[in-house]
């Protein structure tokens, strides 16, 4: 029992034993031990599940003759590039739905065929995402 307890005094006052290569900067100590995303892209579908989108408004009879009866005084001012301000739909690319954007610009075309309202800074308002259309400068709003 005697030899057991002393079996490694020998090696007790040794020092510890050092390898060839250089320590490890602490740096790159702590890198091993960082935290590291399991689940790649989860915060950003996290996020873009929480990102709110409106339903787009169906139109009434009422506020659809509106917009057209503004829509054609645009076109018998298009001469004068008149100033216009439209509030229309804005699909979202990821999602249903999307928001409702309002532009103020100078109107250059309605281009009937492919149904849109093309202003002078090279904006397209397609005509059924419209929401609301006010001429700017004018009498009638």
């Amino acid at each position: 029992m005697y030899n057991d307890m002393h079996r490694y005094d020998d090696i007790l006052t040794r020092e510890r034993p050092r390898g060839k290569r250089q320590p490890m900067p602490v740096s790159d100590r702590a890198a091993q031990f960082a935290p590291f995303a399991a689940l790649t892209g989860y915060d950003e579908a996290v996020a873009e599940t929480a990102r709110l989108t409106d339903s787009k408004i169906e139109l009434g009879e009422d506020r659809a003759a509106d917009i057209n009866d503004k829509l054609c005084m645009l076109r018998d001012r298009l001469y004068e590039r008149p100033e216009a301000e439209v509030t229309y739909f804005v699909p979202d690319g990821r999602k249903s739905g999307g928001s409702y954007v309002t532009l103020t610009g100078n109107a250059k075309r309605i281009d009937e065929y492919a149904r849109t309202v093309i202003f002078t800074d090279g904006a397209v308002i397609p005509i059924d995402d419209i929401f609301s259309v006010k001429l700017l400068g004018s009498d009638e709003q």
